[in-house]
């Protein structure tokens, strides 16, 4: 069939799963997706890029990123295009990520909290079966873990479409021919990034206080892993008292992050 061929052929059997379904079951698909849709199925067209060794000195190396970023701008923009017809556009799409991002802060607090009520049974352990404590300590902080991954990949992603609308703001902006309107539109736009700055400001400094937390979490498990005796109990009660209050502290960062969401979204909406 050729290559334009099969690609066209992907791009109509894309349309026919996510376009023509009505706009309610299309959008729910695409709130869905991690990622950007492929620029070069959307398109119709076998945009790929051509073949390139690593190994063929900076010049290559350059060019294959220069491709790399080009491909990631028509990702973004096939992505957005296609909110679009769903009659949802940046601003509403940045809404719908901090909400998420609050929500990922809940669920990464509420993990956090019963991995607290998990270190503080130690204190009361009089004897019992090591091997099962172990055991709920070590799911503890694999889910710990798995909830930092998702909230970091979210807030990346809520960073990512920030930053697009703002710059296409102050690009719409410069075309508005009347003064007074243009200044006024500027404003907003500066009361917004302020508005999502403090956001995103209290946003990663709790995403960054998680992994020290992890880092200590994981080493209390380990050294359990490898001690499960009544010896091991008593030095690790001592050392799970300094990571609750690193827990409790990292909790507060959390709320005040979420705080910061909700006022956000209140605020947007005006």
């Amino acid at each position: 069939m050729g290559m334009k061929g099969t690609t066209r052929g992907l791009k109509e059997g894309r349309s026919a799963g996510v376009l023509t379904r009505g706009n309610a079951q299309g959008s729910a698909r695409l709130e869905n997706f991690s990622t950007f849709p492929s620029a070069d199925i959307a398109a119709g067209e076998d945009t790929r890029a051509p073949s390139v060794s690593l190994q063929a000195g900076p010049t290559r190396i350059g060019a294959l990123f220069i491709v790399l970023l080009v491909t990631c701008l028509g990702c973004r923009s096939v992505y957005y295009s296609t909110w679009e017809k769903f009659g949802k556009y940046k601003r509403d799409l940045l809404q719908s990520k901090v909400k998420q991002v609050r929500d990922d802060q809940k669920e990464t607090t509420e993990q956090l909290k019963d991995a607290l009520t998990r270190l503080q049974e130690l204190y009361g352990f009089k004897g019992g079966d090591l091997e099962k404590m172990y055991r709920r300590l070590q799911g503890d902080y694999d889910d710990s873990v798995a909830k930092a991954a998702a909230l970091k990949k979210r807030i990346g992603e809520m960073d990512q479409i920030a930053n697009d609308m703002f710059k296409e703001w102050e690009k719409e902006d410069a075309s508005i021919s009347t003064p007074s309107l243009r200044e006024q539109s500027q404003q907003q736009l500066r009361d917004t990034q302020r508005r999502y700055q403090e956001l995103y400001s209290a946003t990663t400094r709790a995403e960054g206080s998680i992994e020290p937390v992890l880092t200590k979490f994981h080493d209390y498990v380990l050294f359990f892993k490898h001690n499960l005796n009544a010896q091991a109990i008593g030095a690790l009660q001592g050392e799970a008292s300094k990571i609750q209050v690193d827990i409790s502290k990292l909790i507060q960062d959390m709320n005040e992050s979420i705080a910061q969401a909700e006022k956000f979204m209140k605020e947007n909406q005006k």
